[in-house]
């Protein structure tokens, strides 16, 4: 079973995913459990959080109604209160960008919930620059508060479930001063979703990774490639910020952006353009750019 959010006949709903078919797992919680779950954010700060999702796992198409009509995804999660990113996290990405001076700290930077969009959705060609480029990324979600972990204390279950990624960068204004945020953080530059992966369901560092922009392949790599690892990321971050349930972790791009070519083979993001990132174990985000 994958978790998806979507609207729904004027809400906001919780959805099951299983063999390739969706289900309304929000009706099936009211019905059994007596909660009123709208969301992977709800499920996240329901009470005994942990338990409810240990009795959804189990359940199959046969135990859960069938989503019926038309719905939208919606993101992974609707309201996290931290949207963290890994930058320069593979090293065939540090080198096609030329970053050699890369630390040996992760480099983190972060957006703003006006980034957040989901599968499907259209996401506006920037008024204020021009190189738009992709990043195809895992994306990890807190599920408990984390505080001050070492890395060899982190645990699986300190991370509820994983998703797909797009650290969608404006190049031009990302490199216009020495911070990065006004060039990362513009309306929709943060596509997560649709489904998301139980933590225990996967290795998050032995998952297959790619993008592809008007079905050509840009990007692809493998997650074992990463620098930091999970744990070690975790354990950064919790050191210096608490870590929230619903918080999302952008953990770095392998190389093949457009802004790792040479100057004269960039051809950057455009109106029509489709980009899809794809992850194993996880599933494909689709958006077009408008």
């Amino acid at each position: 079973m994958q978790f998806f959010n979507y609207f729904h006949q004027g809400q906001a709903s919780l959805g099951a995913y299983i063999n390739d078919k969706h289900y309304a797992l929000s009706d099936w919680i009211f019905d059994h459990e007596n909660l009123i779950i709208h969301s992977i954010d709800d499920l996240l700060q329901a009470d005994q959080a942990k338990t409810l999702i240990d009795r959804l796992r189990p359940l199959t198409g046969q135990d859960l109604p069938t989503l019926e009509g038309d719905f939208d995804f919606l993101p992974a999660v609707l309201e996290p209160e931290k949207i963290l990113c890994v930058g320069l996290n593979y090293q065939d990405h540090i080198d096609e960008v030329d970053r050699s001076d890369a630390r040996e700290e992760p480099t983190i930077f972060s957006k703003f919930n006006n980034a957040l969009a989901a599968a499907g959705q259209k996401i506006p060609f920037p008024s204020y620059g021009s190189q738009l480029d992709y990043e195809a990324e895992l994306v990890a979600i807190v599920g408990e508060e984390i505080k001050d972990i070492r890395a060899k204390d982190f645990r699986t279950d300190m991370i509820f479930a994983y998703t797909a990624g797009n650290d969608l960068s404006l190049r031009d204004r990302q490199f216009a001063s020495s911070q990065w945020l006004v060039g990362k953080t513009g309306d929709g530059f943060a596509p997560v979703g649709p489904y998301v992966s139980l933590s225990d369901q996967l290795d998050p560092q032995q998952l297959a990774i790619s993008c592809q922009v008007n079905g050509q392949t840009v990007q692809t790599a493998s997650t074992q490639q990463m620098i930091f690892s999970i744990p070690e990321i975790v354990s950064y971050l919790s050191r210096h910020m608490t870590l929230k349930p619903g918080d999302l972790i952008f953990t770095g791009t392998p190389d093949g952006v457009i802004a790792g070519k040479k100057a004269e083979d960039r051809v950057w993001l455009q109106p029509g353009d489709q980009v899809c990132v794809t992850i194993e174990g996880i599933g494909r985000l689709e958006n077009t750019i408008a």
